[in-house]
């Protein structure tokens, strides 16, 4: 007799209580495949995993529950966990600082958890001053120098990077920086290129029509969840070509065969003033979305960039919102906007919607502060990932 998803976990807690882990994970296992949107089977499956001694398993459940709910208090104070157990410093304090920010919001919060936010502010602060002197010994002297408005926001950005300073306007859910305007939207005169690239369409759009009508293995899917995730809003477009992607560049990384094939493409993105940080940005790529597919509701990384969107084939049916704006995609009409705003796109159509979309600095960040960022970006990748010497 089949069990359901409630009997599984039941019976998987009976389980774990007379100590048979194996038993107890299968029993998980099973609850999560009849119901992989409930975030404490999830957890009740890392539990188990983590009783059996499977790292990868049990950080792979967590994640599970988390991509149901990322602000599964439980879920998120238990990968911190994890990642402090596995000496990731950079993880850890990421998942601990969401750990803080979700229990302060928490009126009475027990002593238990009160002694677990203890923890995480001494994780975070230690962590903190770990890698806090190189970076402000080598940036201070440079942002001493910016004017008044630079100096005051490159200094809060530091301050609330390493020091953990509060920041009350727009918290973004990676790199935040401080009093940076949260635009839906940018104002088209932010980017006087504009009327060069919309100049470029034809030619772009060309480029891409050879790649739809040749894609070999240039158009990839563009979410591409890990093995064993599911249960979040991105299942029904997890690796597969629904939303496809050709990627120029992906995180600073070029991909040649797609740039060798797109050369007026690229000679129209390298005029642009684009950030460029290694193993961060650009990311630059054709955006291919089918017929009657819906990319949900998301947030992105960071305030410092401004997303950029070149419309290149575009049906009747489609749209695009962020925050409490909803446009339609116009050929030729580049647009600019905030991804850490909550963003949405649709194709109602019965053909194929393409867009080119590629990242550049936000409008509002001085040339000073953009290279404050850089090195800030590439002074942290490379201290978190050497040891700390005790």
């Amino acid at each position: 007799m089949s069990l359901t998803s409630q009997e599984a976990n039941a019976r998987g807690l009976a389980a774990l209580r007379a100590q048979d882990i194996d038993q107890a994970q299968r029993l998980f296992e099973q609850a999560v495949a009849l119901d992989p949107a409930a975030g404490s089977l999830w957890r009740n499956l890392a539990h188990a995993r983590r009783l059996a001694g499977d790292e990868p398993g049990e950080r792979q459940a967590l994640e599970g529950a988390l991509g149901i709910d990322a602000r599964d208090l439980q879920a998120l104070v238990r990968l911190a966990q994890w990642f402090e157990r596995a000496g990731d410093r950079r993880e850890a304090m990421l998942r601990w600082s969401g750990v803080i920010q979700l229990g302060e919001q928490i009126a009475q919060p027990s002593a238990e958890f009160g002694q677990l936010l203890d923890h995480a502010r001494d994780y975070c602060a230690a962590q903190g001053q770990a890698i806090a002197a190189p970076i402000r010994q080598a940036l201070m002297p440079q942002v001493n120098g910016f004017d008044q408005t630079s100096r005051r926001r490159s200094q809060a950005f530091l301050d609330h990077s390493l020091s953990g300073r509060r920041i009350y306007p727009n918290v973004c859910a990676g790199l935040h920086y401080p009093f940076l305007p949260a635009d839906e939207f940018f104002d088209d005169h932010h980017f006087p290129w504009f009327a060069a690239l919309a100049a470029d369409t034809d030619a772009i759009r060309a480029e891409l029509e050879a790649l739809i009508a040749d894609p070999g293995d240039d158009l990839i899917p563009y979410v591409r969840m890990e093995k064993g995730q599911s249960g979040s809003q991105w299942d029904p477009l997890n690796n597969n070509l629904d939303w496809g992607a050709c990627f120029l560049w992906e995180y600073g990384r070029p991909n040649a065969p797609v740039l060798a094939r797109c050369p007026r493409t690229v000679a129209a993105l390298a005029r642009l003033p684009g950030a460029r940080i290694p193993g961060r940005a650009p990311s630059a790529f054709f955006s291919m979305l089918k017929p009657h597919t819906r990319i949900p509701p998301h947030t992105g990384v960071t305030n410092t960039r401004a997303i950029v969107h070149l419309p290149l084939i575009v049906p009747p049916g489609c749209g695009f919102r962020v925050g409490g704006e909803t446009r339609e995609w116009v050929i030729g009409q580049p647009f600019a906007f905030d991804d850490t705003i909550e963003h949405e796109a649709w194709n109602n159509s019965d053909e194929l919607r393409a867009v080119l979309i590629f990242d550049v600095w936000s409008p509002h960040l001085s040339p000073e502060e953009q290279s404050v960022v850089a090195e800030y970006c590439g002074m942290i990748d490379d201290l978190a990932d050497s040891p700390v010497k005790g």
